[in-house]
């Protein structure tokens, strides 16, 4: 009985802890050395790699840019780091592409709502149609912060540093297209990437 017990803490201990799955399904997208797997835009002044990190900075026009998956995904859980750098830090996950009909995942703060909206699903036609919950006591604003997006069918699912805080489903979902990482336009910011994984379902 004792070899049994002690056989089941050894399994909880390998389990993933708060929505933070650690099995061998994960694949690297960037990995500290190169963005081989990304469509870097041409002329590209805004994304570049220091010490293993993707740094995002905004032109001296602030235009702009999205850094897009060179692989389109149907149903799937991305998970990265990031960490707010100088400036008002507006930008988020695309899931599925850039249409009317995709979600992207917010991080930093919306410029329409004037506050941060980190974790929470942006749809073009709709706005922000659900806030994440718990953020404010969850995000740290100067150090580094996980946050994992799962997509399947309609339904979209956030966890923030292991917690769940956003669960939504949108109509008449796109489903399938690249994963994308926003730099928005029209702000002076900073922002850091590390470890993006993803995980196809």
């Amino acid at each position: 009985m004792k070899i049994i017990v002690q056989i089941l803490l050894l399994v909880l201990l390998v389990l993933p802890v708060n929505g933070q799955t650690g099995d061998d399904t994960w694949k690297p997208i960037f990995d500290g050395n190169d963005l081989e797997q990304w469509r870097v835009p041409k002329k590209n002044i805004w994304w570049s790699i220091d010490n293993e990190i993707l740094w995002a900075k905004s032109d001296p026009d602030k235009i702009g840019s999205i850094l897009w998956t060179k692989k389109s995904y149907t149903d799937f859980m991305v998970q990265m780091d990031f960490k707010f750098g100088e400036g008002v830090v507006d930008t988020g996950i695309y899931m599925r592409g850039d249409n009317p009909r995709n979600v992207q995942v917010q991080i930093g703060i919306s410029g329409s709502l004037k506050k941060d909206m980190t974790a929470s699903p942006y749809v073009p036609t709709l706005g922000y149609p659900a806030e994440a919950s718990g953020v404010d006591a969850l995000l740290d604003h100067k150090g580094w912060n996980t946050i994992k997006a799962m997509t399947i069918g309609n339904t979209y699912t956030v966890w923030l540093n292991g917690v769940e805080v956003m669960n939504y489903e949108l109509e008449n979902a796109n489903l399938k297209g690249p994963i994308g990482l926003q730099l928005h336009p029209g702000n002076e910011m900073t922002v850091q990437f590390r470890n993006i994984m993803v995980n196809e379902l």
